[in-house]
């Protein structure tokens, strides 16, 4: 099941603590709700937040005010099997298109039946033309 969706993604500079609860507080105060979530150590003390958001304009604007310079781009939110070898059926259906996964990031809990894939890949209208059938 396919929910193609925008993301807003922060970098946030430095090692501050707290920079990750001020820019969710920050989004939630405007009442936008982040729907995936990852923080990455990039190099030294410096991270990327990319969040999945009901409302991208909206969050940017948020995120611009906040002092914290960030970008949009499109991601596929995936539903697929939580089991053994579902993300890798993925990966090779897209492989075998030419199609790169740029990133990604999935979660489920252990009692999940479906987990959850937000990938951004090389040809996004292509990936989802191949994952809906």
């Amino acid at each position: 099941m396919f929910d193609g969706a925008s993301h807003a993604v922060g970098h946030l500079a430095g090692e501050s603590a707290g920079q990750a609860g001020d820019v969710c507080n920050a989004l939630a105060k405007a009442d936008i709700n982040i729907r995936a979530l990852t923080v990455l150590e990039t190099w030294g003390d410096n991270s990327i937040l990319r969040a999945v958001v009901t409302d991208a304009d909206r969050a940017m604007a948020c995120l611009h005010e906040a002092g914290v310079s960030a970008l949009e781009s499109e991601v596929l939110m995936v539903e697929t099997e939580n089991k053994a070898g579902a993300l890798a059926r993925l990966a090779e259906q897209l492989g075998s298109a030419g199609i790169n996964i740029e990133y990604a990031y999935l979660a489920a809990t252990a009692q999940a039946e479906q987990a959850c894939i937000i990938l951004r890949p090389s040809d996004i209208d292509k990936a989802e033309q191949i994952l809906s059938q």
